[in-house]
């Protein structure tokens, strides 16, 4: 059963709250057993204090000095009240130590190990309203990826979704390389601002050159800067967003297709990029002479070239090269079909 930030960091605050309570007793029942002591026997204040840590603790030993009627009283009315509070200080005090260290202790880790068992995966920068949305899409992929998060907020939400994630700054090289971006698929830069973004991207691009970066930006000034300092890819969600509401409103069959054709809740129909192996069987041969149609069932949208170029709608005598990726439309079964031939 997964717990919100909010009720996890409710059981923390009482918790500690529980432990000074019990600390503060224990402290009251020591302070008042000395005081009884030195008023009832007239002991010294050491005599009296030993002789209240014995008593509440049951360790059994002899009275420090003969105790009077009065002291003698006075003797099980502490044991009944002190032997109860410390008790209760010392169930507390191991359960503070149990969940709050050793647990921590063994989540991080558990989370250190997964983290150095990751392989080809997605490092998701931020986990704001974009960055939530966006692991929520590599979640129902599939794709393994890590969430890189300075908020401690939230970053308990991200860990109580289940996504692996670490607190730290994205833009710090040694928190990328312990992430494992030399073992990276991508990376998505989503933080707060386009400065924070651009200097992640910038580190990312340093330690890894060839890695795929994807990153956000909020201004066309930010766009440009994103893109010197070595993005792929840069999505301004205001300028999508705009533009997809405009294409609604004018084409809404359009948009219809292209939300089916990409959405990964769609179990009937899906759009994929398929890369063209070097043992590909069909590799050097044309659409026509491929037959993908009639042997996948799918149906080449274009033909993004190993130059960039992106032909859209090819021809039928189009031929496919290795390291070309055709971005095709068809049943996700057959889909998988074909990228196993293609690979």
């Amino acid at each position: 059963m997964t717990t919100s930030p909010g009720v996890l960091k409710g059981d923390g605050w009482l918790r500690t709250r529980g432990l000074r309570l019990a600390i503060a007793l224990l402290f009251s029942v020591l302070v008042a057993g000395t005081a009884g002591y030195v008023l009832i026997e007239g002991w010294a204040a050491w005599d009296a204090f030993y002789m209240t840590v014995i008593t509440v603790t049951t360790v059994g030993y002899r009275e420090v000095h003969p105790l009077s009627r009065g002291g003698e009283a006075f003797t099980v009315a502490l044991i009944v009240t002190g032997v109860g509070t410390v008790l209760y200080t010392i169930t507390l005090v191991a359960a503070t130590i149990v969940e709050g260290g050793v647990h921590h202790r063994f989540e991080r880790r558990r989370r250190m190990r997964m983290i150095e068992e990751l392989r080809d995966h997605f490092i998701l920068c931020g986990s704001g309203r974009i960055g939530s949305t966006i692991a929520a899409e590599l979640r129902r992929e599939g794709v393994p990826f890590i969430v890189v998060e300075r908020d401690p907020e939230r970053l308990q939400a991200v860990l109580a979704r289940g996504d692996l994630a670490v607190e730290a700054d994205a833009s710090r090289e040694e928190v990328l390389k312990q992430v494992g971006i030399d073992r990276a698929r991508g990376l998505i830069a989503a933080v707060g601002t386009d400065a924070e973004n651009v200097y992640t991207v910038l580190t990312a691009r340093v330690l890894k050159p060839d890695l795929f970066i994807v990153a956000r930006a909020e201004t066309e000034d930010a766009s440009r800067k994103l893109m010197r300092a070595g993005a792929n890819r840069v999505i301004s969600p205001y300028e999508i967003g705009a533009v997809r509401i405009a294409q609604s409103a004018l084409r809404p069959a359009v948009v219809d297709f292209v939300s089916l054709a990409t959405s990964s809740e769609n179990l009937e129909l899906a759009m994929e990029q398929i890369e063209i192996g070097p043992s590909a069987a069909f590799a050097g041969q044309s659409l026509v002479e491929a037959n993908l149609r009639q042997r996948y069932g799918v149906i080449v949208v274009a033909i993004r070239r190993t130059d960039g170029r992106m032909e859209f709608n090819p021809a039928s005598d189009a031929v496919m090269h290795v390291g070309d990726q055709l971005v095709v439309l068809g049943r996700t079964s057959n889909l998988k079909e074909m990228e196993l031939a293609a690979q």
